[in-house]
């Protein structure tokens, strides 16, 4: 069987025709680069399926430079993009936002130009892929759960972290940890880094974060009833009454870490303006616990995004993570550009990078509409 396969594919594919068609995926994708496997599956739509994987990589590796850049970590790009790739994809007063994947960005950038990260990421390897994100817009839902609708409320969909393999959670780590030291670079020494994560990979994504540089300085509690767990076996509702698989969902980590200091925390307040938090007021310091209702409809209207966080908590995240209220806040994970909103209302400068292009779409309309939304922030 082998032998067959290899002969159908010697006499299918003509010399030159696996580069065309890599270059063909490469220009005729709405993002500005691509990962491989992306590439790949591409390609054997063009080609067929019985091109190999080598012929694939050996053609992206023999026109590196001249037609195609490898921008990262098994990311690629049309060289002839990149001339372009610098310039943001979209403005508005203090708020710039770039379409493009985040390793790339960041490998570009000067050290010690950020001065705080908040960004809620893809928890998984995969759930935001162009693949998976056209099953979720669909409605299939792929590695999206969709939830039916409750007593008259419409469930958001959540990735289905229960069915994480040992492999997925090992991808997880290895990202996380290649991100941190991307970030770590970027960052001033001081510099908080805020990032949402799930009680599920919350230790993996920890771990991975530490190990790759950066000085973990506990987590904030975002205190919130959602309509996620608490749902009885599936299949076995009626026999087990009694049972929830898991809890229903209160709360929702976010992991801090910092970039290490430079000499002391008043030193790095002088040099850098990082080192600690924005009090609240005079009287009462930021704290790790902060209460607050779900994401209102009325947001989620103008900003329709399936991990969409309220600009009530977003707000009270950004203002505390610049302690002198001066510097740049970075999303690096910006989806439909509700931190950049959050960073425009508090007054600071803020960058976002975001791969999808829809989202980008999403996000011109968004930010300046969220950043005008009159919130409410709870006293408690």
């Amino acid at each position: 069987m082998t032998s067959m396969i290899g002969r159908a594919h010697d006499s299918r594919v003509r010399p030159g025709q696996v580069r065309d068609a890599v270059i063909a995926v490469l220009a005729q994708s709405r993002q500005s680069n691509l990962s491989l496997k992306e590439i790949e599956y591409g390609v054997r739509a063009i080609v067929g399926n019985t091109v190999a994987s080598s012929s694939i990589r050996s053609s992206l590796n023999l026109h590196e430079r001249d037609l195609i850049t490898r921008v990262g970590r098994g990311q690629y790009a049309l060289t002839a993009r990149m001339r372009s790739v610098d310039q943001p994809a979209f403005e508005y007063k203090d708020v710039q936002l770039f379409q493009d994947d985040c390793l790339a960005w960041l490998a570009r950038q000067p050290t010690n130009s950020v001065h705080a990260v908040v960004t809620d990421p893809p928890y998984g390897a995969s759930e935001y892929s162009a693949k998976e994100q056209a099953k979720l817009r669909n409605g299939t839902g792929g590695l999206w759960r969709i939830p039916p609708t409750l007593d008259g409320v419409r469930r958001s969909p959540v990735p289905r972290f229960t069915t994480l393999t040992d492999s997925d959670l090992h991808s997880i780590q290895e990202f996380f940890m290649e991100w941190s030291r991307a970030i770590l670079r970027v960052l001033v020494p001081g510099a908080n880094v805020v990032v949402a994560a799930n009680p599920l990979v919350s230790h993996v994504v920890s771990m991975a974060l530490s190990d790759g540089g950066l000085e973990r300085r506990g987590e904030i509690i975002r205190l919130v009833q959602t309509l996620r767990g608490g749902d009885r076996p599936k299949g076995a509702h009626e026999e087990f009454p009694d049972v929830s698989v898991m809890p229903r969902s209160q709360w929702e980590p976010w992991l801090l870490y910092r970039k290490p200091l430079s000499g002391s925390v008043a030193e790095n307040l002088r040099t850098w303006g990082t080192g600690g938090f924005r009090r609240i007021s005079a009287e009462r310091p930021f704290g790790d616990v902060i209460k607050g209702p779900p994401t209102r409809s009325r947001e989620r209207s103008i900003a329709p995004h399936p991990s969409l966080k309220p600009q009530a908590f977003l707000r009270q995240v950004v203002h505390a993570a610049l302690p002198l209220g001066t510097g740049v806040v970075l999303d690096p994970f910006a989806g439909s550009g509700s931190t950049l909103a959050a960073a425009q209302a508090v007054g600071y400068r803020s960058i976002g990078v975001e791969r999808d292009p829809d989202y980008v779409g999403v996000a011109r309309e968004a930010i300046p509409a969220l950043s005008k939304l009159r919130v409410t922030v709870s006293e408690d």
